[in-house]
């Protein structure tokens, strides 16, 4: 299942931060943020409970860019 979520995030390079920690949160298959649009697609492994996961992705994405938000 993949979902969209808008972000506030200040610039490219954190945008990118933001994506690879996404990434290494455990239920998520893959992630991708778009810095220019604000909103983060993530897809979850089958099975997974999306707001629990998107729980674990915001904590993981403010040890790298700790002023991020995600709206879920």
């Amino acid at each position: 299942m993949k979902k969209s979520y808008k972000i506030e995030v200040d610039c490219a390079n954190c945008a990118a931060k933001m994506e690879e920690a996404a990434k290494k949160t455990d239920g998520v298959a893959n992630a991708s943020v778009n810095f220019v649009m604000q909103k983060m697609q993530v897809e979850f492994v089958e099975g997974a409970d999306p707001e629990q996961v998107m729980k674990a992705v915001l904590k993981n994405c403010k040890k790298v860019e700790s002023d991020c938000e995600i709206e879920f």
